[in-house]
């Protein structure tokens, strides 16, 4: 069976043009999808539930499918482990002929070489900046005026003259941070002559 997957991106946008094509291609069955491509999709889950082996899909754009190419490979390759053909009208790649795989590997294996490439990228990038002395991430402990506040919130805490909410409140802090700065005071975790 030849099933069509047709989405755009907002209750406003029209869906038209993709059934119109999608029909002309011979899909029995189509799937229709007003929601954006980062959200969660009924319809395409349907659509991977009903879809068996020797069954096609066929969609008018890849975009229309995925979101990314990383998440356009990984919904075809889910296709083919479950031996469902793919057909993207407008982008020629059709997975139920030996061209059509190749060109859908290329793409494969060119998002892949990007990944790789960032990586390496990004790892040059850290030794570089390590080798110049400077270390990536977050910086460890608190800066002097965020010690200061933590020993003046166990301060205030131990009279129990205030409520953790009102001590937050003079010190400009969340509760959260209150408690977190009370227990790093108590764990011996900051130097003392932060006062």
């Amino acid at each position: 069976m030849i099933f069509g997957y047709a989405r755009v991106s907002t209750q406003e946008q029209n869906l038209d043009l993709q059934i119109d094509d999608l029909k002309r291609a011979g899909c029995e069955r189509i799937f229709r999808e007003k929601v954006s491509s980062v959200k969660e999709r009924p319809e395409l889950n349907k659509l991977f539930d009903t879809a068996r082996a020797g069954d096609t899909i066929v969609v008018w754009k890849l975009d229309r499918l995925g979101r990314s190419l990383k998440d356009l490979i990984h919904l075809v390759n889910e296709f083919q482990q479950n031996q469902v053909g793919f057909r993207s009208l407008n982008d020629a790649i059709d997975t139920t002929t030996a061209q059509g795989r190749l060109i859908f590997n290329i793409f494969a294996s060119l998002a892949e070489f990007e990944r790789d490439l960032i990586r390496d990228r990004t790892k040059a990038g850290l030794s570089a900046a390590r080798a110049r002395g400077r270390m990536g991430g977050k910086p460890k402990g608190l800066n002097k005026e965020a010690q200061s506040k933590a020993h003046a919130a166990k301060a205030l805490y131990d009279t129990q003259d205030k409520t953790v909410a009102e001590i937050g409140k003079v010190l400009g802090i969340s509760r959260a941070t209150v408690y977190r700065y009370i227990k790093e005071v108590e764990l011996g975790l900051l130097p003392v002559n932060a006062k």
